[in-house]
Formats: structure tokens, sequence, C-alpha cells
């Protein structure tokens, strides 16, 4: 098959729609399930694109959380600790869970309450434990190169039946030329091949330049998230997955103050109080995203818990989590890697991501003011590399 039809395209009025392949080729997705549409398959293919890329640069199963066209979240397979499956809303498994069924669940718990209807790319075959990851999830659809017969039982169940279930064909290279039209006029370039491996962490410009392990793996992550995030874009990451993503921003500072604010939100559910909200029994996820997502913001207890909101949430009502609980345990956070997919133009990105306890700093450099964002991060005692590597993405 070189072409499918589509119901429409980015919006109902958008007719006909079809995504399909040059004469002689072959589409290399097979729909398993559903009927995908038009933004279905620009979230599976750039999502796909990316779970591929950091698998084969980590070596781990991967995951990613896609939502317009940009990674509400994205991980690598490592194990969970007790702390994670809490806050994650992991499934009980009564076992640990397969390596992609953790890639899948810190993907979804890097930004929960923008996760939802997402969709889902996976790096490798779809197995029961993913599947059932996913299943009280609610999300649009999932892509992987194959799936397990219990998987596909699983996951058939979604949406009375009708979760859209996408097949790749993880042998299929793209055309190395990309084309577009934009308001009938064609755009070609070629496709951006660039590797993401760690020789692009080889000029430190601070005077600290220890980096572990870990950190170079999550500094490679981040730059394979911005790689497939809509531009301006920054990631922080932590232990194999990002925790806060800034896409398609106009500013670089402000996708560098929603990335740390979706960092500092990552932290703060993972705070003692926030982890054991008492909530109803069988209050559906989404509402308890919520529910988390209001409790740790800053007019939640004048709010909320003043107006008796909380009698629908909670069997009894929770101690607020105050301002200066949230400052004590933000300042207690460290050992974040940052990625910014083009250069810093000024140090306040660096002054704010000190604040959500970034300490490893991957980003092009170029700027007029270098002198200036090194100097930030020397205060900080940060360690940061000049990739002299753009990662643009529209």
């Amino acid at each position: 098959m070189r072409e499918l039809e589509l119901k429409y395209g980015i919006n109902p009025n958008q007719k006909p729609a079809r995504i399909f392949v040059p004469q002689g080729a072959e589409l290399p997705l097979t729909v398993l399930n559903g009927r995908p549409g038009y933004i279905n398959f620009l979230d599976a293919l750039n999502s796909y694109a990316l779970v591929f890329e950091l698998s084969q640069a980590t070596g781990l199963p991967a995951a990613a959380s896609f939502k317009h066209v940009s990674p509400a979240g994205a991980a690598i397979g490592l194990p969970l600790s007790e702390t994670d499956k809490l806050a994650y809303f992991a499934p009980e498994y009564g076992r640990e869970p397969s390596a992609l069924a953790c890639a899948y669940i810190r993907a979804r718990g890097a930004d929960r309450v923008s996760s939802y209807g997402d969709w889902i790319a996976l790096s490798h075959e779809c197995d029961e434990d993913t599947a059932l990851a996913i299943l009280p999830e609610v999300s649009d659809g999932v892509i992987a190169p194959s799936y397990s017969e219990k998987a596909l039982e699983i996951l058939r169940k979604k949406k009375k039946g009708g979760y859209n279930i996408v097949r790749i064909d993880p042998d299929f290279v793209p055309d190395s030329t990309e084309i577009r039209t934009v308001y009938g006029v064609t755009f070609e370039q070629g496709r951006n091949t660039a590797k993401i491996t760690d020789e692009l962490l080889q000029n430190a410009v601070t005077e600290n330049k220890a980096l572990p392990d870990s950190a170079k793996r999550d500094l490679l992550l981040a730059m394979i998230t911005l790689k497939y995030t809509q531009s301006n874009s920054v990631v922080y990451c932590k232990d194999g997955g990002a925790i806060g993503v800034g896409a398609g921003g106009q500013s670089r500072i402000h996708c560098t103050r929603l990335a740390g604010g979706k960092a500092d939100n990552w932290y703060l559910r993972r705070h003692e109080k926030t982890l054991n909200l008492p909530f109803l029994p069988n209050l559906p996820r989404p509402v308890r995203d919520n529910a988390v997502d209001a409790y740790i913001s800053a007019d939640y207890a004048d709010e909320a818990l003043a107006s008796g909101v909380w009698e629908t949430l909670f069997t009894q009502k929770p101690e607020p989590l105050t301002a200066d609980e949230k400052k004590a345990w933000l300042r207690a956070q460290t050992n974040v890697a940052l990625g910014s997919d083009a250069f810093f133009p000024f140090g306040d990105n660096i002054e704010r991501a000190a604040k959500s306890g970034v300490r490893y700093v991957a980003q092009p450099g170029g700027s007029i003011r270098d002198d200036n964002v090194i100097a930030a991060a020397n205060k900080h005692g940060m360690v940061m590399y000049f990739t002299g590597l753009r990662l643009f993405h529209h």
C-alpha cells in the first residue's frame, strides 16, 4: 500500500486528506486497529523517530508521550523507584515491570497533565507490561515496530475497541530529502541526520568539567528530545527521563521558564505530602492528575481548600503544601541536565535553570554574549558544553 486516505486533515474542514509515498514505494506503516488521523500520524512519525534514535544512542528501550508534534515526555527504560511508582501512578504489577514499560511510565510521568490524550511511541515490541501501563491512560494511539499477541489483546480494549494501533517497519529508512508545501510554495531540504553522540560533549567551556556518566546520558537524552521538539525549545532531564519540556516559544527565556516550571512541578509531585494525598477511591486518573497539579499550585490552599473542592477529591481535607515547604523542597533538587536547541543569548536563562537544580548544560554556543552565559554558569558551579550543533525543528 502506498497511500492511506484520512477522514480529514488538521481540522475537520480540511478535506481531502491522505498520507502517501512516491510511486514504487510502500508505506512503512500498518494500521492494526482504529482509524488514525492527520495529526495522529504527524505525532506518530515524529515520536517514533525520537525513540528510535534515543534507543540507538543509549542501547535501552525508549518511549515518548507526544502532543501536537512535540514531546510532553521522553525516557529510557531504567528501573522505577518506589517514589517513581507512586508519583507516576504506575500499575500494580506485583513484580518489576519490563524496561519498555518503565520507559513509558517515565515518559508519561514527565508531565501527566500535558500527556492527557497523548500519542505514544515505543522503540521496541510492545509487550504485555507496557500495554497494561497504557490501558488506564487517556491516549489517542500508539506506534511500535511490533506487538505481542497479549499486548494487542489489551490495547484493543481501549476506546470501546477503537484505539489507534500502528505498526511501523523498523527497517524503514526515510528519504534523505524532505519536502513540504506551504501556501502553494514547495520547500525542500535535507533531512536532519545529525548524530547525537557524546562526541558533542567535548568542548566544556566552564571551570567545572566533571561529568558523571548519568549526566552524560541525560544530556544526550535532552539533545535527542530537542531534535524532535518544536522550536524554540529547552529540555530539563533527570534520571533517564525528560522532566520539563518548553516547546514552541518565540523567546528562549520563556522556554527556559516554561520547562523549569514543569520540572518544578515534577519535583513537587514527589513531595511526601503530595505522594500521600488521600484520594477518594476509584477517582479517574485525569481527575487525580488535575488535583495534584492544583494542589501544588500557588493558589490551591487559598482557593480550592477554602471553597470545599477537596470534598470531591479526597477522603479528608489534605494539609496544604506551604510556600516555605515548596521553596525548601525545590532548593534541595540538583544534578539536572539541560539542553537548548540554540544558543542562550543572555545569562538569565542560566539563572532560571539554576533555580530548578540544573548542574549540566549542553547548548550550541555562538552568542555575542557567550562570556556572560559562561560567567553565569561558573557562578553556579555548572558544567556547560558548547556542542556547535543547532537543533531547530519546525
